[in-house]
């Protein structure tokens, strides 16, 4: 049975995951002027942040602890849904791209590309 520090310890390993996707990809399609372009950085690079995230929030400061010995189990609970409630934060909660206003010279910027 997973003990309650735990479980809380995965809600923080997954919280932050899902604020570091949400960031990330909104950034990325701010910031690229193609479609595709923001789809290959995010499946690229996130998962490398969340290398990084994960060995330093469950190895070093120790949440999540032994909870799961299922791999797959938290690999799911790590990764996968932090991705999709990150990157549906952005689709669907936050404004489109193009509906952003941009300050003058960064808009001067991204028309010169």
């Amino acid at each position: 049975m997973v003990s309650a520090a735990t479980a809380l310890g995965f809600l923080v390993i997954i919280t932050i995951n899902t604020v570091i996707t949400a960031v990330v990809i909104r950034f990325f399609r701010l910031r690229l002027s193609t479609k595709w372009g923001a789809v290959v950085y995010s499946l690229l690079l996130v998962p490398l942040v969340y290398v990084a995230t994960t060995l330093l929030l469950s190895g070093a400061v120790g949440f999540g602890g032994t909870g799961l010995q299922d791999r797959n189990t938290a690999l799911i609970l790590i990764w996968v849904l932090p991705f999709t409630l990150g990157l549906s934060i952005d689709l669907f909660w936050m404004p489109p791209p193009e509906e952003i206003d941009l300050p003058k010279e960064s808009r001067e910027q991204q028309q010169s590309r």
